[in-house]
């Protein structure tokens, strides 16, 4: 074993140790994290207009700042943006991470010296607890790959922009600079498709063990891995570990991964965003992700149910419960005050903290109150690839509200497969009915015949990407959206399906 891989070890000992610390005592952890905030933002505009040298518990702090999404927290965000100082956090942001808004253009995520610190421990802590508990270590003498947006970077009024992947590649630690492909050049290529047959090409012939990335765009790489070396990934790199992956359930195309790669590989699951590291898979034995409490976010929940009423209930980790489906608001150290970050989580461990990703607060299906979700869907998937072995490259949901001919709606699914059913009707039933034993209100508006069965839409090979790429998403941290409410992202794929 090379000293490398004995130093990672220890290390990996003492991450284990201090999180398990903390992890103990997550009341008392959280408590620290809210006082320090406030101590810290008392003075900034934020914190003056909002009364923090008047806050003394959470019920104060709840009173005083109301719930607010990237809308309601414009105007100050844009004071930031503009150049002014002790807005929303003390100082300057160190950087604006540059995201596609929704409903008016791009936004700016502030990031701080301080929380930055945060992201990358994260990143690296989540590995040490991988090689903390399988003792395994030899893979950071491998080349390890992260597909991620350009780290090339603007600057405004002092602040610099860019992608949070991007940001996050600057602080890439000495030790792995060697080992971390592709090439800075690489890199920054923004064409995504000239760039993964770049990266094919400087990876070739190199000893990957760690591969990272949101799973479509990975899943693009091991194609033309395939195509151009004639071998599945695992054959090509022999030492191929761990892949690391967020941003979207991996479960919906292990399968296929595994196809390519021809053997199973170990994974972490991430949760980050541009406004925090909020979770990442800490055991391969248990479910979920481990909450991050002592990372300078403090965590506030609404029942998913209740998140449309005048004035939900706020909740901290104190009165969560296994198993429903929250609203994340968080309080950071990058200024972001009850910001509504748009994702859903549900607990599955509550000694310590863990949980999944169940879609987001504005993606779901509820054209005639069945309010299905994104987890609920994906699992549907993943039941009916497990019992009829088919793979799928990539899927989305949509209601079909008035079918042309006379007969009842219906939820359609488009699905892009890579190795199609061999019965598709019997495939489409496996997916529903594991629908309606997630979803009691779907299982009412089938029996009483509101809806009829889903129907499946095949999408042409690459149809998705083709679609991303007309979005001007391709590639990098774009996810396809798992489902919604109106005919949008269903319109746009009509036109790539196979008919």
């Amino acid at each position: 074993m090379s000293f490398k891989a004995i130093a990672a070890r220890i290390f990996a000992e003492i991450v284990y140790r201090r999180t398990r610390k903390w992890a103990r005592d997550p009341l008392e952890t959280q408590e620290k994290v809210f006082k320090a905030l406030l101590s810290k933002a008392k003075n900034t505009q934020f914190g003056r207009d909002h009364g923090f040298a008047g806050i003394h518990t959470y019920e104060d702090f709840a009173r005083k700042v109301p719930v607010r999404d990237y809308e309601a927290l414009r105007e100050y965000i844009e004071r930031v943006v503009g150049g002014e100082s002790d807005i929303l956090w003390p100082g300057k942001p160190d950087y604006f991470a540059k995201t596609s808004g929704t409903t008016s253009g791009a936004k700016y995520i502030p990031i701080t010296g301080e929380s930055i610190k945060y992201q990358v421990e994260a990143s690296r802590d989540a590995i040490l607890h991988y090689i903390h508990e399988t003792g395994r270590a030899s893979f950071v003498d491998g080349k390890m790959i992260f597909l991620q947006g350009s780290p090339e970077l603007s600057e405004k009024n002092g602040i610099k922009f860019g992608r949070l992947s991007g940001i996050s590649a600057h602080y890439v630690p000495n030790y792995l600079q060697k080992n971390r492909l592709p090439s800075w050049e690489t890199n920054c290529i923004e064409d995504w498709e000239t760039k993964v047959d770049k990266i094919v090409e400087e990876t070739l012939e190199e000893d990957m063990t760690v591969i990272a990335g949101i799973p479509s765009w990975v899943q693009m790489y091991f194609e033309k891995l395939n195509a151009v070396s004639g071998k599945k990934v695992g054959g090509l790199f022999e030492n191929f570990e761990l892949f690391i992956y967020g941003g979207v359930n991996y479960e919906p195309y292990r399968s296929t991964f595994e196809e390519l790669i021809g053997r199973k590989v170990a994974s972490i699951e991430l949760f980050p965003a541009s406004e925090g590291f909020f979770a990442y898979q800490d055991s391969q034995k248990e479910k979920g992700m481990l909450l991050l409490l002592d990372s300078g976010i403090f965590y506030e929940f609404i029942k998913a149910d209740e998140y449309n009423d005048e004035n939900p209930k706020r909740l901290t980790i104190a009165d969560v419960e296994i198993g429903v489906n929250y609203a994340m608001v968080i309080s950071t150290n990058a200024g972001l005050w009850g910001y509504d970050l748009g994702d859903t989580v549900q607990f599955i461990s509550l000694k310590p903290y863990r949980v999944i990703v169940s879609g987001r607060i504005k993606h779901f299906i509820s054209a005639f109150g069945e309010h299905v979700i994104a987890k609920e869907v994906e699992y549907a998937m993943q039941e009916a690839i497990q019992k009829t072995g088919a793979q799928v490259q990539e899927f989305t949901v949509a209601p079909q509200i008035t079918p042309q001919r006379k007969e009842l709606p219906y939820h359609e699914w488009f699905i892009e497969f890579v190795k199609r059913p061999d019965d598709m009707e019997a495939f489409a039933q496996i997916l529903d009915k594991a629908l309606q034993e997630q979803n009691s209100y779907y299982f009412d508006l089938i029996k009483g015949k509101v809806l009829q069965p889903l129907k499946i839409t095949p999408v042409r090979k690459s149809g998705f990407q083709e679609y991303m790429k007309s979005l001007g998403k391709l590639g990098g941290q774009n996810k396809v959206q798992r489902l919604s409410n109106d005919r949008r992202v269903a319109e746009g794929l009509e036109k790539l399906s196979q008919g």
